[in-house]
């Protein structure tokens, strides 16, 4: 009587072994969406150059079709053209503010036919607890045709972590949170309206927008941009960049901007199937300052700690890295390749080539600094020549 028994515990075995490993294959494929394909959409690269000057969609899409219907408009996407339950379906979009002024003026005049309202929000602390000037209070006159648009809120400065990734969390979900429940009147956000969550520096097309606001998109949607640095000259090697993202209200359960932007958050069970990317559908310009005091004082304010290190902050280092497209941080694995009269930048950047030198143009002594003079550039040639000389002179 004993054999049988023998017999069938390594069947029971066996049987468990792989119950726990298909177990273990599910929650994978569930927590970790890297490791599944997600839904990808592209905007053709012969609609993405259209820069005209889109209006809001009300009746028909306004698109590089002209007189396109919402049908026509979105079936390229595979998605069915979205019906407004309450009116208009309004975009709002949220993204902090440092010093990048430069970037809210072209933000603003890429999108504001698109958008609806500009959730800016400012902090008087850097992500690393630094103090720092309120920028857009300070320059508000600056932006007066706007007004109506901008929803400035203003954080208090009362920090209760010393981790420079909790005190972005805190600003990012800020934006939702201490702003979008409180809008009344025509402001007042309603279930289906677009939210879009970004850093300053990445701007979705204006067709984007179009797209967001008349088509029924994915509630997790990527929006992918192209990723330049220090300028539209210089294009990053490698998959588009993974930002901004784009939701929609849903009162409580509407996706937070942290775990919107990190891909966490929701139902784990939903979220892979919830999730797609639209590419080509957003330009991402890094660390394309017009000043290298603003880009030293990103080094300072931004989470990443572990690069704000002299070593990267000697202009002359700065200087040398912009004008060749080299990594600002040494990264061997970051690499750019040169785009020669690009010509596939927002259409306010193209506007106002002379103002914007120094997002078109790297190649002069200065790399089209504003703050590095004719004078700075002889110190830095004294000092190059007497460091090869051994210190004579």
């Amino acid at each position: 009587m004993l054999a049988p028994t023998t017999s069938i515990m390594p069947t029971r075995r066996l049987t468990r072994f792989i119950a726990l490993a298909a177990l273990v294959l599910v929650t994978i494929a569930v927590f970790y969406s890297p490791l599944t394909p997600r839904r990808r959409y592209q905007i053709p690269t012969s609609h993405s150059t259209w820069q005209a000057e889109l209006g809001p969609v009300d009746n028909k899409a306004t698109s590089y079709i002209a007189e396109a219907t919402p049908a026509e408009l979105c079936a390229p996407y595979h998605w069915e053209p979205h019906t407004p339950k309450d009116g208009k379906r309004k975009i709002y979009d949220l993204f902090l503010i440092n010093d990048e002024l430069n970037w809210l003026e072209i933000r603003l005049n890429t999108l504001s036919k698109q958008v609806d309202y500009f959730v800016v929000v400012e902090s008087p602390k850097t992500f690393t607890g630094l103090d720092k000037p309120l920028h857009l209070k300070e320059n508000w006159d600056r932006f007066a045709p706007f007004h109506s648009q901008i929803i400035h809120h203003m954080l208090d400065s009362d920090l209760n972590s010393t981790r420079a990734w909790d005190h972005e969390d805190l600003q990012r979900n800020a934006m939702f949170d201490q702003v979008i429940p409180f809008l009344e009147g025509p402001k007042a956000i309603k279930p289906d309206d677009v939210l879009v969550i970004s850093d300053i520096d990445e701007i979705p097309r204006p067709l984007t927008a179009t797209l967001l606001r008349t088509c029924a998109f994915p509630r997790r949607l990527t929006l992918r941009s192209k990723f330049y640095y220090y300028s539209f000259q210089w294009e990053h090697r490698g998959p588009e960049w993974q930002h901004p993202q784009a939701t929609f209200y849903t009162g409580e359960t509407t996706l937070s901007p942290s775990n919107l932007r990190s891909g966490r958050g929701g139902n784990p069970l939903t979220r892979i199937g919830e999730s797609a990317d639209l590419w080509n559908a957003a330009w991402h310009c890094s660390s394309c300052f017009s000043h290298i005091s603003t880009l030293l004082n990103k080094l300072a304010s931004f989470s990443h700690t572990e690069y704000n290190q002299e070593k990267y902050r000697a202009k002359a280092g700065i200087l040398r890295r912009v004008r060749n497209g080299l990594d600002l941080f040494d990264r061997y694995w970051q690499t750019y390749d040169r785009v020669e009269r690009n010509v596939d930048v927002p259409m306010y950047v193209m506007n106002n080539v002379t103002r914007f030198a120094y997002l078109l143009d790297r190649d002069p002594p200065n790399a089209n600094f504003e703050d590095v003079s004719e004078l700075d550039l002889s110190v830095q040639e004294i000092g190059e020549a007497q460091k090869k000389k051994g210190g004579k002179r």
